[in-house]
């Protein structure tokens, strides 16, 4: 919205069009979004905290976490307020990759509310049963994937880029939409499995968000697109505010959400924010990257599906616990300590995927 009141501004000063460089509008947009999470923060915090909006603990958990009962949740709606505004702020509004990304974070954010509230509320403990959950996050995915594809004006918008190969580009036509929509499902679902500690789902979250923000930027930039041998989009680089925003955002709720944590994300964060993720990654075609990067996320899902798979096959447990970071728990680990040690983990996941910009 201020970038159409910069270009009003200009026609009376040209120093209003230093608000049309991308860089400096991605600044601005995390620097409003950690400002907007300091501000609402401690309010939403005492209000949830009043409503007696609290988490419950699992009996078979970790003892350490029976403290936290009680703990307020659902403050993830903080960050989708806090990326919400900072994007109609400072993005350019006029650019259908911002609206398909704001739709996938509004409509997460609503099905995972509406989980949240039936089982905090309402003390419904099943919330959203799986199923329905599944059904209307593919449902608004598969939303998301069908504007995308409808409105590609570049075949290689819907097309499979390998990393590490720089001119492999395989044309997926209509499955361009269905794989899409599993990426953003997958990754919803994955940052929720992974939200178990103080912490541990939002900083991994906010770098890969981070570095999503690079690739943004080079593939929306023909010059450096060509020189990296990446695919030029034309109006991708808007990605890198949204990117920026999700950062300032996740940094802001990680200062209340850092151990010993005052508040939690919930669903109505988890999902949203991991949709965000896999739909950005969708529009950079860096599905396979983000699988890199998110690596964290991908392993704590598949403990969760080997766990479960083998115990009803078997009878026995691969695991102690699962997701992936409970079983480190039990096996005597502090829980700051599995939490820097993922996101350890995460930041040299990171890099990797970074990497796969010149190394083609």
């Amino acid at each position: 919205m201020l970038v159409y009141v910069a270009e009003y501004l200009e026609r009376f000063h040209s120093g209003f069009n230093v608000f049309s460089y991308l860089t400096l509008r991605a600044i601005l947009s995390a620097l409003t979004a950690l400002l907007i999470s300091f501000i609402v923060g401690p309010g939403m915090i005492r209000r949830l905290s009043a409503y007696q909006i609290g988490q419950s603990i699992r009996d078979d958990g970790p003892e350490s976490h029976l403290p936290k009962a009680g703990t307020p949740t659902m403050g993830g709606a903080l960050i989708l307020v806090a990326i919400a505004v900072s994007a109609l702020l400072w993005a350019d509004l006029g650019n259908r990759f911002v609206w398909v990304v704001l739709a996938v974070l509004t409509s997460f954010g609503l099905i995972g509310l509406i989980d949240d509230y039936k089982k905090l509320v309402l003390k419904d403990s099943r919330g959203l049963s799986a199923r329905r959950k599944i059904f209307w996050q593919s449902v608004a995915a598969i939303a998301a994937a069908l504007v995308l594809f409808w409105t590609a004006r570049d075949p290689i918008e819907t097309s499979l880029i390998l990393p590490f190969f720089k001119n492999f580009a395989l044309q997926m036509g209509i499955f361009y939409v269905f794989f899409s929509a599993f990426v953003v499902v997958g990754t919803s679902n994955a940052v929720n499995l992974t939200d178990g500690l103080d912490g541990l789902a939002i900083m991994p979250a906010v770098l890969v968000g981070g570095a999503l923000g690079v690739f943004a930027y080079a593939t929306g930039n023909f010059n450096f697109a060509n020189y990296l041998g990446i695919p030029f989009i034309n109006g991708v680089g808007e990605m890198l505010v949204i990117c920026a925003a999700l950062t300032g955002a996740g940094l802001g709720f990680l200062w209340f959400n850092t151990y010993p944590a005052q508040v939690f994300m919930g669903d109505v964060g988890a999902l949203a924010l991991g949709a965000v993720l896999g739909v950005v990654a969708v529009i950079v075609r860096q599905e396979l990257v983000l699988a890199i990067m998110g690596g964290v996320f991908v392993v704590e899902t598949v403990s969760v599906i080997v766990q479960v798979g083998l115990y009803k096959i078997t009878r026995r447990r691969v695991f102690l616990m699962a997701p992936l970071h409970h079983h480190y728990e039990l096996k005597g680990w502090a829980e700051p300590k599995v939490i820097v040690r993922f996101w350890i983990i995460t930041f040299i996941l990171v890099l990797v995927g970074l990497s796969t910009l010149k190394l083609r």
